[in-house]
């Protein structure tokens, strides 16, 4: 059913990474939010840490916009899924506007986003550095798209009042809205290291105070009333809301590789499979419609923290270990060996398991150094090179989580390496930019550096809840038969 969205939102963008984005989107979030409002948060591109603070600023979860991951075709259905109901939406853009998937136009950017969603722009320029320039930097980035609509700007790191004057009077001439100032003033405490700004849920009461701290500085800099009527003036939005309850799909293949029951049909007779999904401070990276999939597939969906918890979850059917930082928590993680044995135990025995990335890195032998799960019989380290941007790939075999063929866009960003890079039975070929296997498949683990967004493929997670619920009564059957 097509439902026209007409909830006001905003895009905040700028010319460059650095110029504050992340600091005027969390901070308008926040500020709403504290005004009563309702907002909707949401992050163009693949980054999984920003709208961590973004679910901070507005109690709703973090939602990401990927063009390329997801297809355009998907970006405003995901956007009025996570937007519904509420008073205001705020998508904080990826680097620069214009900027996107390399070599593919367009695709990606901050601008095709803001396009898709009929949204105006606001434009958060560093303008320490500058003048009567100013005008000229911003009037080329509001013509170079006409289909783009810049709404306003907001300047910061202005160093005074002159300063701010000058600014003024040049936009004036440019014809072009100031809705904020932002004055120099020392950095918000949002620590980052090798990958970003450091999580949310690894310095939680920090991270609040940041929040507040940035809400305050938006609060006094910026126009709200004026960039809540901006907000307005974006048209209505006519798409069918994404549904976690997608189409059927045929029936999913089990760990075993044999066609199962789908997750639904084994809910009557198994009651709901249990899908254990890693999270805690060394595994942060996830995306909100993975967990609303697995449940509408009949998944119950249970966290636990391979940090602290000595065991999985009771009845756990399916592992997901997806991305974070076991890297800067390498030898925590190798000290709770109760939970690196009952992980290997589950692997060897069969149980279906999709890791991503950091998910990969503790299945391995060893991570620098440290012993880990043993699943893999490969080793990971820290590196001094960042593998990052899109990918774009084909299952290579049958395994839990995809079947030989399906073909999905993803994204890699990680300072490791694991040797070898794939098993025997890789997890995918990779054909853009580089044609390369990697990963690993092997019993019912699918182990990859890969980030994939399942609500571009949603026949992963049912074929994944299915191969947890085909486990689930394997593993009944077994004990029943036992004497």
């Amino acid at each position: 059913m097509v439902i026209p969205s007409d909830i006001p939102r905003l895009v905040v963008a700028a010319p460059s990474s650095g110029s504050g984005k992340t600091t005027v989107a969390t901070g308008l979030m926040a500020a709403f939010a504290e005004r009563g409002l309702a907002v909707s948060p949401h992050k163009a591109g693949p980054d999984y840490i920003d709208p961590g603070y973004h679910a901070l600023a507005t109690g709703r979860p973090g939602r990401n916009l990927d063009a390329f991951m997801c297809g355009p075709e998907l970006v405003a259905p995901l956007f009025a899924h996570g937007a519904a109901g509420c008073d205001l939406a705020v998508v904080e853009g990826v680097m620069g506007l214009y900027d996107g998937a390399a070599g593919r136009g367009e695709l990606a950017s901050t601008a095709q986003v803001a396009k898709l969603l009929r949204a105006p722009v606001v434009l958060v320029v560093d303008a320490s550095s500058q003048s009567r320039s100013v005008a000229a930097l911003v009037h080329g980035f509001a013509s170079f798209d006409p289909q783009v609509r810049l709404g306003g700007v907001i300047l910061n790191k202005v160093g005074s009042d002159r300063h701010e004057v000058m600014l003024r009077e040049a936009l004036e001439e440019a014809g072009m809205p100031v809705l904020g100032v932002l004055r120099r003033a020392p950095q918000v405490a949002t620590p980052s290291r090798h990958l970003g700004l450091v999580p949310v849920a690894e310095r939680r009461a920090e991270a609040l105070a940041a929040v507040a701290a940035l809400a305050e500085q938006v609060r006094a800099g910026c126009d709200l009333d004026a960039l809540m009527a901006l907000a307005r003036t974006a048209p209505p939005l006519s798409c069918a809301p994404w549904s976690a309850a997608g189409p059927s799909e045929p029936a999913p293949v089990s760990a075993r590789g044999d066609t199962a029951p789908g997750p639904r049909s084994d809910a009557g007779r198994y009651g709901r499979p249990v899908v254990a999904v890693a999270g805690g401070p060394a595994f942060t990276f996830s995306y909100a419609e993975h967990t609303e999939l697995l449940r509408a597939a009949g998944a119950e969906v249970v966290t636990f923290d391979p940090l602290r918890d000595e065991a999985l979850p009771e009845g756990t059917g399916g592992l997901v270990i997806g991305g974070g930082f076991p890297e800067v928590y390498a030898p925590e993680l190798s000290a709770n060996q109760a939970l690196r044995e009952a992980v290997s135990a589950f692997a060897a025995a069969g149980g279906p398991v999709a890791a991503e990335c950091a998910g990969l890195l503790y299945l391995a032998r060893s991570l620098d150094g440290k012993p880990m799960c043993g699943v893999l019989d490969a080793d990971a380290r820290m590196s001094e090179r960042l593998t990052l941007g899109y990918r774009e790939a084909v299952a290579v075999s049958d395994s839990s989580l995809a079947a030989a063929g399906t073909r999905l866009r993803g994204h890699e960003f990680h300072r490791t390496v694991v040797e070898p890079g794939a098993g025997e039975t890789p997890a995918w070929g990779l054909t853009h930019p580089e044609r390369r296997v990697e990963g690993f498949v092997q019993g019912g683990v699918h182990a990859s550096y890969l980030h994939t967004h399942w609500a571009a493929e949603p026949s992963v997670a049912r074929r994944f809840a299915g191969a947890a619920a085909a486990w689930t009564a394997t593993v009944r059957e077994a004990a029943a038969a036992r004497p």
